[in-house]
């Protein structure tokens, strides 16, 4: 029997000061605590995973982008059915740099103007040391992986 899964386009979203964007967010349900994830989403039917991903930037933090860079990373993986309804997954993963903005919540739907509670620009040393829930296990690697390439 077929495993209900999703694709999806994640973006790294660093400042001129090497902090990174994140949101603070519930996922399926409110029984369990939020998790700090990067910008991004689901690739809708007829996108590819560019445009998911330059798509959901804009619907996500207001940002404009006629383009963007190739994918850096990208993985198959078993949902944390703590927050995800599907089974398993596919990101392509993006890195995106920026002067530090406020994202705007316009472009949001009404299940992220409930389940996104804040948003911060995190250094990697703070994430380091945060207690909070963050999504994927690999996150802290992947951040400390573009710092070390740039």
């Amino acid at each position: 029997m077929p495993r209900l899964s999703r694709s999806m386009s994640r973006v790294l979203v660093f400042d001129e000061q090497d902090r990174i964007l994140l949101f603070l967010q519930y996922g399926k349900s409110h029984d369990v605590p939020p998790r700090w994830i990067t910008p991004g989403g689901g690739v809708d039917p007829g996108e590819d995973h560019d445009q998911a991903a330059i798509r959901e930037m804009h619907e996500e933090t207001g940002l404009v982008l006629d383009s963007i860079t190739p994918p850096f990373w990208s993985r198959d993986f078993e949902a944390d059915q703590r927050w995800h309804v599907y089974e398993v997954g596919h990101d392509e993963w993006y890195e995106l740099r920026v002067q530090a903005f406020d994202p705007s919540r316009e472009g949001w739907t009404e299940d992220e103007r409930v389940d996104v509670l804040e948003y911060r620009w995190w250094t990697l040393e703070d994430l380091e040391r945060t207690p909070d829930l963050i999504e994927p296990d690999e996150l802290l690697d992947l951040i400390r992986g573009r710092l070390a390439a740039r």
